[in-house]
């Protein structure tokens, strides 16, 4: 089966943020892409919510109850306690950490599983007791991948960051690209679901999918809205399921 298309939300929440108005609307859009066969949605709601809004989480995820009771709602963030309190309100399907300083502009590196089990593993305990799939955004690179396992996470979500930005070097993203696929069959030999995201295109999906036939599911934001500007929320979902191989 090809990988599952979630629609990161978080680039159109920021652009609502910049008017104290209700539009574009977050839940509006992901109904639009819901209804254009996404398979999900995804948001990260950061502690200063410059983009994603706590009060979003509730009206995404009855929107999802209500209109597409097969999609999946997945809530990115790192694992503090206001997070995990954040996470068992919300109720999401898959619950995805990351090792982000509240400062950063974006997610930009995985997690060092063995240096920081001591975060982890607790937090994967209260998260899988709570019903929730657990997914670990790791760098693409074998090493540590038995220690994501020993937390008890179920998947790991591979960061293309590098793979994305090599859209101009053709040399370095087939690199990149094995490196991915390295890491994914390490993944999967331990027993992990392998998702993967950040800076994913319709131009460098195919390759990716290609070199990990495997791969459980995509989650696609800034790419996405900046195409959906050009070809509607629709359209861009219809062009992104394509090159994922539906």
């Amino acid at each position: 089966m090809p990988a599952k298309l979630s629609v990161n939300l978080n680039a159109v929440a920021l652009l609502r943020n910049r008017r104290d108005l209700p539009w574009p609307s977050v839940t509006h859009l992901g109904r639009l892409a819901l209804a254009a066969g996404a398979h999900g949605l995804t948001v990260h709601p950061r502690p200063d919510e410059r983009h994603t809004r706590r009060a979003d989480l509730s009206l995404l995820r009855a929107l999802i109850d209500d209109e597409f009771p097969e999609a999946e709602f997945n809530i990115e963030g790192f694992p503090d306690a206001a997070f995990l309190d954040l996470v068992e309100a919300s109720q999401p399907d898959q619950v995805t950490l990351v090792p982000d300083d509240p400062a950063q502009p974006t997610s930009d590196h995985g997690w060092d599983f063995e240096a920081q089990s001591a975060v982890l593993a607790p937090a994967v305990r209260r998260l899988k007791k709570g019903g929730f799939r657990v997914s670990l955004f790791a760098n693409p690179d074998a090493a540590g991948l038995a220690a994501a396992k020993a937390t008890g996470a179920d998947r790991i979500e591979l960061y293309t960051g590098p793979y994305g930005g090599c859209h101009d070097d053709p040399a370095r993203a087939a690199q990149e690209l094995r490196l991915l696929a390295a890491a994914a069959e390490a993944a999967r030999a331990l027993g992990l679901g392998v998702n993967a995201g950040h800076d994913l295109t319709v131009a460098n999906l195919p390759a990716l999918v290609k070199a990990v036939p495997f791969l459980a599911e995509v989650s696609i934001g800034h790419g996405l809205t900046a195409d959906a500007l050009e070809f509607g929320m629709a359209g861009t979902v219809a062009r992104f399921l394509k090159s994922c191989g539906w």
